[in-house]
């Protein structure tokens, strides 16, 4: 069996505020092949940007790395200095940021921007960079790039943005990709055409992507595995088809009921009770249970451990050891 790409072990991520300590990452595990997408769901506030974030040793104080492993290709990133993580981000690993008005420097054009990431990370000369800038925006579908090297940020359209920061991202050709929600803010026919660009590139490259979304549906469509995180937290992992076909731990059940169906012309979409809590004060043992029509005594008693539903399906729920009724 080949190495994973990346194995995320036992990692912990903090920010100390003046109300206490947040513990916005409390000990998630993922892993990830060469290959594969993995798509990473939950409300906000569940720790999916920070688990980003984390991987990209992109976490300034107040926050910090408490403890864990990010092995990427078998070396603990945690363990490198920030000269040596600068050279691996976005040439080995790269992200797609939520917001491209943001991500993208207004003072600058489109050229000099994809251009930034090639001299940093490749060592092509300024005419094979011409030429890799154009094949990544038609790549990306920029219609007439030609046309449009010189032009600034403020004047392409949503849709467009996202795709150069894609652009950006691919272009010194990382074998691991992060996008942080990729489609925020874009309408449905842009975002089905993102998604299935950013899909399409992964499998031709044979690179490997995370996509971080709170949209279940969107995640089941394209991923191959999915980790539902819940309060910084994950709640329950396995392949994309076990997890939808057979959700195991009711806030996954609770995400997959609240989603429209076509089937569903009249009433109201199921929901889940309650709020996700605050970080800075979570309840007693499973952070789920005050929201959780199953809820037992062993809820309140201590976190719950990861209990295998079947090969390759994961779920942390005391109803699954007989706590309880599932």
């Amino acid at each position: 069996m080949p190495a994973p790409l990346l194995e995320v072990r036992g990692l912990k991520t903090y920010f100390t505020l003046w109300g206490g300590v947040v513990k916005a990452l409390d000990g998630i595990d993922l892993t990830l092949g060469v290959g594969e997408i993995m798509g990473i769901v939950g409300e906000s506030g569940g720790g999916k940007s920070v688990t980003a974030f984390s991987i990209m040793r992109l976490i300034d104080p107040p926050g910090r790395i408490e403890a864990g492993k990010i092995l990427f290709e078998g070396e603990d990133l945690l363990s490198k200095s920030e000269a040596e993580m600068r050279k691996m981000r976005g040439r080995a690993i790269s992200m797609v940021f939520q917001d491209p008005m943001t991500a993208l420097n207004p003072l600058h054009t489109i050229k000099d921007q994809i251009d930034e990431a090639l001299r940093l990370h490749t060592g092509m000369n300024e005419r094979e960079r011409g030429e890799r800038i154009l094949s990544l925006l038609h790549e990306v579908g920029i219609p007439n790039p030609e046309e449009r090297l010189s032009s600034y940020p403020h004047q392409f359209s949503g849709g467009m943005l996202q795709r150069v920061v894609i652009a950006i991202a691919l272009a010194a050709g990382p074998r691991l990709i992060i996008a942080d929600e990729p489609t925020t803010a874009l309408d449905v026919t842009v975002q089905a055409q993102i998604l299935s660009l950013m899909e399409a590139t992964v499998r031709e490259r044979g690179a490997a992507l995370i996509l971080i979304t709170h949209d279940l549906a969107v995640a089941a469509g394209m991923a191959d595995k999915i980790a539902v995180m819940y309060c910084g937290r994950v709640v329950e992992a396995g392949t994309a088809d076990s997890v939808i076909r057979s959700p195991a731990h009711p806030y996954t059940r609770g995400l997959l009921n609240s989603m429209p169906s076509a089937a569903q012309t009249k009433g109201r979409l199921a929901q889940i009770p309650g709020v996700v809590p605050s970080l800075l004060d979570l309840p007693p043992g499973c952070a789920f249970a005050p929201r959780c029509e199953l809820a037992c005594d062993a809820c309140g008693a201590g976190v719950p451990a990861m209990v295998q539903v079947e090969p390759g399906h994961e779920a942390a729920c005391f109803a699954l050891n007989g706590g309880g009724n599932i």
